[in-house]
């Protein structure tokens, strides 16, 4: 591969990097809440450039690997821990642009970067009720804030527009509306 060819497929590795960060609503959302401190989004758009030249360096990685190098950086730049199943598929995709990398294939990087920006969804979460605010003693509160997340398209809110990620639990829990009993409490069951 010529020097041009390869710092062009080096630019669409990037671009594509960038693009699967910023629609994953894990970072979205630690982002939109300041969770990374003032500089939240210079932290985000750092990360950009962090994972790139982490795949550079490391060109034989597990899927493991990655995993654990987002999940780091997610909780020491933004005070966060990812649960909800977007870990593994969000290092997976970067796992396969690195592979398009290697092989040269810019076609293919553009053609991820482009389906990415298609589907990508504003993500925005808001605190749920405070313990003040439902009269529960806060001494029995855990001290971990949970959010209420609402996913958006084109502005309109909506429930459907944008899928989440699916747990990777064998038994998935849903919450049905019926099981949200008058006290604020939510009745949670597994899927039979």
């Amino acid at each position: 591969m010529m020097a041009g060819a390869a710092e062009d497929v080096r630019a669409l590795f990037g671009a594509a990097v960038r693009a699967a960060l910023q629609a994953w609503p894990a970072l979205q959302i630690a982002v939109e809440n300041g969770f990374g401190g003032v500089h939240s989004q210079e932290k985000a758009e750092w990360l950009g450039g962090a994972v790139e030249d982490y795949f550079i360096a490391n060109a034989d990685m597990e899927l493991e690997e990655v995993e654990d190098f987002l999940r780091e950086l997610m909780t020491t730049e933004f005070d966060t821990v990812v649960e909800d199943g977007s870990l593994p598929q969000v290092s997976q995709q970067l796992q396969t642009m690195f592979h398009h990398f290697q092989k040269g294939d810019g076609a293919a990087l553009q053609e991820m970067t482009s389906n990415i920006n298609q589907k990508k969804c504003k993500v925005t979460a808001t605190p749920l009720k405070t313990a003040k605010e439902t009269g529960v003693d806060e001494d029995d509160v855990d001290s971990v804030e949970e959010m209420e997340v609402t996913a958006t398209n084109d502005g309109a809110t909506t429930d459907v527009v944008c899928p989440q990620p699916q747990p990777s639990d064998p038994d998935p829990q849903t919450i049905k509306e019926e099981d949200i009993v008058e006290d604020g409490w939510t009745i949670v069951r597994r899927k039979k």
